[in-house]
């Protein structure tokens, strides 16, 4: 049978104290929404994300799947309900989410619609170390759940259960929206809540039973430290990930990678280096300690850093270097291009083998639009060259030092384009009245 995602995701996250929807919330580079929806895509047919009214930018992430309006926040039972017009008919299950519990995993969602298959409802619960407020799931002998009780109400003997609802359940669609229909909200927030739907279905004689996951992966964010901790959690699967698929992180807690960093193998990544979105590295690259990558492709055995950053639309080629306080942006250096010391590369080819010296720049930008640079195979950029773009440099030219270039060089030319110096004897500081 077909099974289906509600996602809730209108909470507007007033402990983050952010005017960011917070399932907008960024963890290694992708909002937390985004990680559960990528979960969601390999275990579910249909996805449907539950937003707040005027929030345009989180219908965008989750496109392009459905989106539902829950205009007035009444609750998670009633944020689920608003979901069934989308999903009217639809012949399988349906588990209902929480945009803030990102880091629950494929087998954990692939374990739930098992679960459901031997009840008629199916939750997710955990056994956190420090179970605090969490509402606790009360078991029948056999094992089935009898009920969820909330912190606020439970007995003493029922506070000390280890057992916590985790609030994701999952259910026969038209199972699940019938008991929707039937909550009511008796409660001191007077809200329609989710988990009522446990006693409507025990009331049925429906069997209900809780399938256990690890706390860190249905830990949710409601904080900004509560979003820190679940960012700590994920570089810590991310970090073991890349080790294990064959690269070296030196200092493996202070390297910070995105959901999406690519690593090869024999890759090694020294101290405090940082991986924005869309980086792949292919394999024996070395980054050295204190460099920036993001949106950059960098090809087998180059080396990078320290200190650089390669900004969006680089691709560094097979051998080459980049070196300290060298920043590339759309530029391409093609295979064992230098650039080692103190550059700004940005809107530029570099050929094969070429040399640019220390403290060159192109400039590309002329206040209202940008222009690219191209240097050729086996070019050499004498230090603290500025390249006025558009302009062209071509193969095995030789551009002299503190130049200025505003006009293409040929082939195999040396360019000067600077003053000329001139001594004036006697006019240092003893000409002018100095000691």
């Amino acid at each position: 049978m077909p099974a289906a995602a509600i996602i809730l995701a209108a909470g507007l996250g007033t402990r983050m104290r952010s005017a960011l929807p917070k399932a907008l919330h960024p963890l290694a580079g992708r909002p937390m929404l985004g990680h559960l929806i990528a979960a969601c895509e390999r275990v579910f047919e249909r996805i449907v994300v539950v937003v707040g009214p005027d929030m345009p930018a989180l219908e965008r992430a989750a496109a392009p799947h459905a989106t539902v309006v829950q205009a007035e926040r009444l609750g998670t039972g009633h944020a689920a309900l608003q979901a069934a017009p989308l999903l009217r008919g639809f012949p399988g299950d349906a588990a209902v989410l929480y945009a803030d519990n990102p880091l629950i995993g494929e087998g954990t969602l692939r374990r739930l619609l098992a679960r459901r298959g031997r009840a008629g409802l199916a939750l997710l619960a955990m056994r956190p170390a420090d179970p605090g407020r969490y509402g606790r799931v009360v078991r029948e002998a056999d094992g089935s759940v009898a009920r969820i009780v909330e912190w606020a109400d439970a007995t003493e003997a029922e506070r000390a259960i280890g057992l916590c609802n985790a609030g994701v359940v999952c259910a026969p669609a038209a199972d699940l929206f019938r008991w929707l229909g039937e909550v009511r909200p008796d409660n001191a927030r007077g809200e329609y809540y989710l988990t009522d739907i446990v006693a409507l279905a025990r009331a049925e004689g429906v069997r209900v039973e809780a399938e256990e996951a690890e706390e860190e992966e249905l830990a949710g964010a409601n904080s900004r430290a509560e979003l820190a901790a679940l960012e700590a959690r994920l570089q810590a699967r991310l970090r073991a990930a890349a080790m294990e698929g064959g690269a070296t992180l030196v200092a493996p807690e202070t390297v910070f990678l995105s959901w999406d960093t690519r690593l090869g193998r024999d890759v090694t990544v020294g101290p405090n280096v940082v991986f924005g979105p869309g980086v792949t590295v292919e394999d024996g690259v070395e980054i050295r300690p204190f460099s920036h990558l993001e949106g950059c492709v960098v090809r087998q055995g180059a080396v990078i850093g320290p200190f650089a950053r390669l900004r969006p639309g680089t691709e560094v080629g097979r051998g080459a270097h980049v070196g300290n306080f060298v920043e590339l942006k759309a530029a391409l250096l093609e295979e064992g291009a230098k650039a080692n010391h103190l550059s700004y590369l940005g809107d530029v080819r570099v050929g094969a083998r070429a040399n640019i010296g220390a403290g060159t720049i192109t400039c590309n930008y002329d206040g209202v639009a940008k222009h690219r640079t191209e240097i050729g195979a086996g070019a050499f950029i004498g230090s603290d060259t500025a390249l006025v773009a558009p302009v062209r440099v071509g193969a095995r030219a030789l551009v002299a030092a503190g130049s200025v270039i505003t006009e293409d060089v040929p082939e195999d030319a040396l360019a000067i384009a600077r003053g000329r110096q001139a001594i004036k004897p006697g006019r240092g500081f003893r000409g002018k009245g100095g000691h």
